[in-house]
């Protein structure tokens, strides 16, 4: 996970602005890791993204164990994802935040990588260490939920593998 990095991340935010972010982007997704899948392809940071993406947000949809989120399950679950503590509120709906306004074929796999980045090394990481905001997981339709649904929800601490610890 070291190609995860702050230079990642910052490429991903930067992505629509200028050719240098889409190229870092790019170039470190396709980066191989130096492992084997189970189909016998050398693994690349693409892989490592998808599958945590899946395994962090995507335990309710059936996916096998080391599976790869896909656009369908990362389109169904961005709408989930809110910035801030439990009692959120709309205004840190985190695909709007970052302006994803559609999640699709063209920009599922930029999205889950800037949520895995983020969490590892983004604003995301800083504020949770500095701040206490965090990345919340809300219910399947969060935009619809009660005050005393938001204030009920749980919370968990998440481990990505490697350097830096909690995400």
């Amino acid at each position: 996970m070291k190609n995860i990095n702050r230079k990642f991340y910052d490429a991903i935010c930067d992505f629509e602005k200028n050719e240098e972010a889409q190229n870092v982007f790019y170039e470190t997704l396709f980066t191989k890791t130096g492992k084997v899948n189970k189909d016998g392809h050398e693994e690349i940071v693409r892989d490592v993204i998808l599958r945590a993406y899946a395994t962090l947000f995507c335990d309710d949809m059936d996916l096998p164990i080391g599976a790869l989120a896909g656009i369908d399950e990362v389109e169904a679950t961005a709408d989930r994802l809110y910035i801030g503590s439990v009692g959120f509120d709309p205004d840190h709906w985190y695909r709007m935040h970052h302006h994803f306004p559609v999640i699709d074929e063209d920009n599922y796999v930029r999205f889950a990588a800037l949520v895995i980045a983020d969490l590892r090394a983004g604003d995301l990481h800083d504020a949770l260490l500095n701040d206490g905001d965090m990345l919340i997981v809300g219910e399947a339709d969060p935009l619809h939920m009660t005050k005393e649904q938001r204030e009920k929800q749980k919370t968990f601490v998440v481990s990505l593998p490697g350097e830096g610890g909690n995400a």
